[in-house]
């Protein structure tokens, strides 16, 4: 880039006019100096203003400048940009690097034009990874106005800013306006991915996901999830004769978004939704799987259910869900012959490749169930136990060994324990 334009009536790099010569000097290598116009200098760079105004350039009119041998082009790049028309300058630039290199040598030779040019170029380009960190590091050069524009792209948004782009969000991720057709499958995916993301514990995330505006488009979307799935089944059965895959597939998909969803709301503690949402669906969703034209095939989504389900008895056995002890009982009652009879056929059918291996992680399952077992009445423990041990030759999994055994051991010391312990605080005796 050679400027062509005069500026005040010179040209750079012409000897004949030039009464100041500048050198950028470099550690170890040849000095190159420039002729340029003092006037042309003190009018666009306070810098060399300074400098003239210092010193005298009658006996020695050379200028020298420490320059790293990184920097050097973008030094001289300057240099070359004082002599161009301010509107000129922003056009000279012709990639991202070059622009903020400029900007590094601009600001520590105090050309404020030319450093503006540069912010509103690196303002309106794309940036890549590496350039980003470049342009952090010398906006921490800049003054705060400066460093404001050049990386409003970077600011942190407002929490009103927040909320309207996760609302946006949420109701995209659950197709909650209309079924997203399959090209927007991976928008839809990104979505998702977006949505966990922004849930990373943070200040700023607590404040949005506590609004109730928030909160009430995720209720909507968990009911339009578990509604897909509802009005999904039904169509099953003449599906699946025709194109199985294709229909075990569709059910899949929409048992992820579900299981994606009980994540979400396990961040925000509105597991209870879920719990209720999924505890209201669940007898349809059995009725529909159990039936015997699936008794040798659904596996992958007998397996994912086994998974959802699996993050309710988390949710209820481990207490951030409080239900009553009758629909505990249900809920349990309704869903552990599944998981029994389920497990058993996919052990069996995994050990010969039918199928791959279960992704769900079933010894938290277990655990999650004992404890839910557990905190339940002894007489519905007790019929629960009964029941499990009646069949734990057949279905080994849950194992409710411990749970067995601390109802055994409950049982055996309950009257002696209840009884003697109220007696010695004066209260009552209770009949057992």
């Amino acid at each position: 880039m050679e400027p062509s334009d005069l500026v005040d009536g010179y040209k750079f790099g012409d000897q004949t006019t030039s009464d100041v010569r500048i050198c950028f000097k470099r550690i170890n290598e040849q000095a190159e100096w420039f002729c340029c116009h003092s006037s042309v200098l003190s009018g666009n760079s306070k810098y060399f203003a300074d400098w003239l105004s210092r010193n005298d350039i009658g006996s020695n009119n050379g200028i020298e400048v420490d320059c790293a041998s990184a920097d050097y082009e973008h030094y001289v790049k300057v240099l070359k940009l004082i002599y161009l028309p301010g509107e000129s300058i922003v056009d000279s630039f012709d990639s991202v690097r070059s622009a903020v290199g400029v900007l590094r040598a601009s600001t520590l030779l105090k050309c404020e034009l030319i450093s503006r040019s540069c912010i509103g170029y690196l303002e309106a380009a794309s940036w890549d990874e590496k350039e980003e960190e470049e342009i952090l590091e010398v906006a921490q050069s800049l003054g705060s106005e400066e460093a404001v524009a050049l990386l409003a792209r970077l600011q942190a948004p407002s929490a009103s800013a927040v909320k309207n782009v996760f609302i946006s969000a949420i109701r995209f991720a659950t197709s909650m306006e209309s079924p997203s057709p399959p090209f927007l499958d991976d928008l839809k995916t990104s979505a998702q991915e977006q949505i966990d993301f922004m849930l990373h514990e943070d200040d700023d995330t607590a404040l949005v996901t506590m609004d109730e505006d928030v909160r009430s488009v995720v209720r909507e979307g968990l009911k339009k999830l578990l509604s897909t799935l509802k009005t999904g089944l039904d169509p099953l059965t003449s599906e699946y004769e025709q194109l199985p895959e294709q229909a075990e597939q569709r059910v899949l998909c929409s048992l992820a978004d579900i299981d994606w969803m009980a994540n979400v709301l396990t961040k925000i503690e509105m597991m209870n939704e879920f719990v209720s949402g999924w505890s209201e669906i669940s007898a349809y969703v059995l009725s529909v799987v159990q039936d015997k034209k699936y008794s040798s095939g659904l596996w992958l989504v007998k397996a994912k259910l086994i998974e959802v389900t699996g993050k309710a008895f988390d949710a209820v056995g481990y207490g951030s869900v409080v239900l009553p002890a009758s629909s505990r009982v249900h809920f349990l009652q309704m869903w552990l012959p599944f998981m029994q009879t389920t497990k058993r056929l996919l052990d069996e059918k995994s050990k010969d490749d039918a199928i791959p291996q279960m992704d769900a992680d079933l010894q938290n399952i277990e655990s999650a169930i004992v404890s839910l077992v557990l905190a339940l009445p002894s007489s519905d423990q007790a019929d629960i136990l009964g029941e499990w041990m009646k069949n734990a030759e057949q279905f080994r999994y849950p194992d409710l060994t411990e749970a067995f055994e601390v109802w055994c051991y409950r049982s055996k010391t309950a009257k002696r324990r209840l009884v003697g312990g109220l007696d010695g605080s004066g209260n009552p005796t209770v009949s057992l």
